[in-house]
């Protein structure tokens, strides 16, 4: 068929040779390959490679498929970063920045990876079929997602705790009679200005610091100590939910969405209401949205920006090849990136009205500059925000609506990681089809083992060292090759016929000069400033020893070095010889190639290589 198609080899190119690129060609265009005896067998499924007498399961409605990316992309960070950014950054001017990268680079990255995985109808790992060589970046963003799994879980165990805690009559945190206080810790109604000194701590902080953390028992990551008994409970009820909701596929995960993705919704309109009612609640809002425009002349605003978009739609972690490679082969993926994005950015952008109306609150009631009680991370959802609603009439109740939110914020986005681990490596091992019950059980066990570090005495520097390795660099990293082996080595032509195929229309030059150099370019300068810009971890006032940095960075580096490792083992293990592509180009007029069209597609031009 190969001699028929494209004629005899070029000069000096051997049978090997000719082998290798006939399987390279091939491979293109077929799912699999199978020899027997020298000949090649062909099959093709829309890219996609079923396990024998096994159909692919598919969403049980469109609805579910939808919910799941909104759930998974809008997660804590949109509560707990986005609006302190936007209040830093120059207010509603931080807002040009982040929608011209959101342009140019989120939505883009959002759509290529849905129709990736849609397309192909396998996991992170398994999409690569189309350039095996960079299989290696499928396995990056699967360790990247089973990393992130090991200290996020622990978030939702902390907002559990919360809400056990909040089922008292009186909330735990209001006042410094507790047996956990210091006798640095002052009343919350007891000073006005106490925030303005070092030495003083709310009775929220420490009820965060040394009644749920312990972290008075720990002198550092070197002095963890054991599991807390209380914390690992709640993180054993993360686990147990999780794995109920993940044990049976999309068919499950599909049906919990519909409460973890939409409860937020109704608890963040809630407590908004709520908030706008509070004196100082206004000129909260109004320092959220004041525009400094003059802000935007500063680099560090425009890199702020940049950021945010990388890390606030989950591109990356393998999430969204995942969930739309059990979409139907037709779904019109370029809707639903762009209707989930703008959600994610919007939802991003009301959920700072509901946290500067409380912090405008703070401010007023202890007459202190609004800059004192803003901050962003854990420290706004566990002790500031804690703290403002210990002020509310029923205080308990609203406690509880908060921390149900932050559970449902974080359950689906857990989902959605454990189910990029989950699919990637069931679609890279076939065999593991058939045990997905056992396999979710391995995964969701193995991850709770590893999160007890984090719920030691010390385990909060554990955390920390993991927030800032496990996903930082190497996400970015990750996304930079996904990026240019789909638009570079694939192809964007080719990748524009893939959607094409699917949704009955090619995307536009836009789409298609942003997928090729926009978007590449976007993540190698985020790259460079990742690197530039480094600061090594710190909690409070304490630094991480040497040696604790360097495991941070063996984390960081162990996912991205699967690209290089991934692509020497293919180099290593493939049949024949390393073949010059000038023997190829050489012989291309003379063997049919050029005649046949391929060399004008550009198929001949990088496989040869990237096989």
């Amino acid at each position: 068929l190969i001699g028929n198609l494209f004629g005899s080899p070029g000069p000096g190119l051997g049978n090997t040779c000719l082998n290798d690129f006939n399987y390279l060609i091939l491979s293109q265009f077929t799912s699999r390959i199978d020899c027997h005896n020298g000949v090649q067998f062909t099959t093709s499924t829309h890219g996609h490679t079923p396990v024998p007498g096994e159909e692919r399961e598919t969403w049980g409605k469109k609805i579910d498929f939808l919910l799941s990316v909104i759930g998974f992309a809008v997660d804590l960070a949109n509560v707990w970063r986005f609006p302190y950014l936007c209040y830093k950054n120059g207010g509603g001017a931080f807002l040009v920045p982040y929608l011209f990268f959101m342009v140019i680079a989120g939505m883009p990255l959002f759509y290529m990876e849905l129709a990736l995985g849609q397309y192909n109808r396998e996991g992170a790992a398994g999409v690569w079929k189309i350039c095996p060589i960079f299989k290696g970046v499928g396995f990056t963003v699967i360790l990247i997602s089973l990393y992130v799994g090991f200290y996020y879980n622990v978030i939702i165990a902390w907002a559990l705790f919360y809400l056990f805690s909040s089922f008292t009559g009186e909330l735990p945190w209001v006042h410094c009679n507790n047996t956990w206080n210091s006798p640095n810790c002052s009343d919350l109604w007891a000073f006005n200005n106490s925030l303005n000194d070092t030495h003083k701590s709310t009775p929220a902080a420490e009820y965060f610091e040394r009644g749920v953390l312990h972290l008075q028992d720990s002198e550092g990551i070197a002095d963890l100590g054991l599991p807390r008994w209380q914390l690992t409970s709640c993180l054993a009820v993360v686990i147990v939910v999780l794995y109920f909701s993940l044990w049976k596929g999309v068919k499950t995960s599909g049906k919990v969405v519909w409460i973890t993705a939409t409860m937020p919704y109704v608890v963040l309109t809630v407590l908004l209401l709520r908030g706008v009612t509070l004196p100082g609640a206004m000129d909260g809002i109004k320092a959220y949205l004041s525009v400094d425009f003059l802000r935007l002349c500063e680099p560090q605003v425009w890199i702020d920006a940049a950021t945010q978009i990388c890390f606030s739609l989950g591109v990356g972690f393998g999430v969204l090849i995942a969930f739309s490679s059990y979409n139907k082969f037709s779904n019109n993926c370029y809707r639903d990136a762009i209707i989930t994005s703008s959600i994610n950015s919007l939802t991003s952008f009301f959920s700072g009205f509901v946290i500067f109306s409380f912090l405008g609150y703070m401010s007023h009631k202890h007459s202190v500059p609004l800059d004192k009680v803003a901050t962003d991370g854990p420290g706004l959802v566990f002790i500031i925000y804690p703290e403002a609603i210990a002020t509310l009439p029923g205080s308990s109740v609203w406690a509880v609506i908060f921390f149900i939110m932050l559970l449902t914020l974080g359950i689906d986005s857990a989902m959605g990681g454990m189910e990029s681990v989950i699919t990637g490596l069931m679609d890279e091992f076939k065999f593991l089809h058939k045990h997905r019950e056992l396999f979710t059980l391995f995964i969701v066990v193995s991850t709770f083992l590893i999160s007890l570090f984090c719920v030691t005495n010390g385990g909060i520097y554990v955390f920390t060292l993991l927030d800032h390795f496990a996903a930082g660099t190497s996400i970015l990293f990750g996304v930079l090759i996904e990026a240019i082996g789909i638009a570079w080595f694939y192809g964007v032509d080719r990748f524009s016929d893939d959607i094409e195929e699917m949704i009955g229309q090619r995307p536009g030059l836009y789409w298609r000069l942003c997928w090729k150099f926009v978007s590449p370019c976007f993540l190698l300068f985020m790259v460079v400033v990742s690197f530039a810009t480094f600061n090594p971890p710190n909690y409070g006032t304490y630094t991480f020893p040497i040696w604790a940095n360097m495991i941070g960075w063996c984390l960081a580096i162990s996912s991205m070095t699967m690209v290089p490792l991934y692509a020497m083992y293919k180099m290593c293990t493939l049949p024949g010889k390393f073949c010059d592509v000038s023997l190829y180009k050489s012989g291309l007029y003379k063997s049919g190639l050029y005649k046949s069209g391929l060399y004008k597609s550009g198929l001949y031009k990088w496989e040869v290589w990237f096989i």
